[in-house]
């Protein structure tokens, strides 16, 4: 049980079905495991482990990591969060956009030369050079508006059909 607690999951009860896990929460169930193995030479992949943490958790988290990296591990995270990119040893930003527009290497190094890449939007935003884009908020609206994007269909008659989302 310590481990869960080191991995963020003390909220975590007996007989919760693991079905009603989130996949963050099973993510950091196998790293505890992993945890409590002690092996060294393994290499760890980990896909936004801090979805869905408070920020208590996170810094819980990332003194996890460093502790499988420190007995001999290798840990890739692939992450969006500014503590976790802020902490790591080594960054590696792909891009310049998302989807089929990324999957360039656009900085590679320490977070003091991403904060100099202008290249990077990563960067950019982490040096506060461009300040992250707000949602816009209609107060006016009680129920917030649900959009559907319909790829391959047309929307029912009643639907109100934006333009398809930003991958």
């Amino acid at each position: 049980l310590t481990y869960l607690r080191e991995v963020g999951l003390d909220y975590l009860t007996l007989d919760r079905s693991s079905v009603t896990l989130s996949a963050g929460e099973a993510q950091r169930i196998r790293l505890a495991r992993q945890l409590s193995s002690g092996l060294p030479n393994i290499t760890y992949v980990l896909d936004e482990p801090t979805i869905g943490l408070h920020s208590r958790d996170i810094r819980r988290l990332l003194s996890v990591l460093k502790n499988l990296r420190d007995i001999g591990n290798t840990v890739i995270v692939v992450e969006h969060d500014r503590n976790t990119i802020e902490k790591a040893e080594h960054i590696i930003d792909l891009g310049p956009k998302a989807g089929i527009e990324g999957g360039q290497v656009i900085y590679q190094g320490d977070l003091a030369g991403l904060l100099q890449c202008n290249g990077s939007i990563t960067g950019q935003y982490l040096s506060g050079k461009v300040a992250m884009p707000r949602r816009a908020i209609n107060e006016n609206i009680a129920e917030p508006i649900r959009y559907v994007y319909f790829p391959f269909s047309t929307p029912p008659k009643n639907m109100i059909a934006p333009s398809p989302p930003n991958v």
